[in-house]
């Protein structure tokens, strides 16, 4: 059995972003391909584009959430509360154990964008952001919700 939190770990420890690490995680199980995963979710890492709005891995998880029960008729509204309510309950989970789904705010940033520029990923950068924590969380949230 694939150990969904493990491989979220990996590519996170390799330099892929927050929602790289958790979508990624999930491409075979949607059928796509890891470039195309990969490419899907680079803009949502450090709260989208390091706007430092809603968590990459929070991101992501509503990205699987979106392929794998998604809606697509434009006029069932039923359809679309559905699945709005299952993007409020993964949020929901991840607030149980993270108070927030804001990046800034789980990473106690100050208000507003960063720097475009990515910290450099070294042993202490590791040390330091509890990222690779809310991705595993994520990870196993939507494994456990979703699969």
């Amino acid at each position: 059995m694939k150990n969904y939190e493990t491989r979220a770990r990996e590519l996170f420890r390799s330099g892929y972003n927050c929602a790289q690490s958790t979508f990624c995680t999930f491409c075979e199980d949607l059928g796509m391909d890891f470039e195309t995963a990969l490419k899907l979710s680079s803009s949502f890492g450090g709260g989208m584009g390091r706007l430092r709005e809603v968590c990459g891995a929070v991101s992501a998880m509503f990205m699987i959430a979106g392929l794998k029960h998604g809606y697509t008729s434009n006029n069932d509204d039923e359809a679309k509360a559905k699945h709005y309510k299952l993007i409020q309950d993964l949020a929901e989970e991840f607030k149980k154990k993270h108070k927030t789904i804001i990046c800034r705010e789980l990473l106690n940033l100050e208000e507003g964008p960063d720097s475009p520029i990515p910290s450099m990923r070294t042993d202490e950068y590791y040390a330091s952001r509890p990222c690779e924590e809310f991705i595993a969380d994520a990870a196993n949230i939507i494994k456990s919700e979703l699969l």
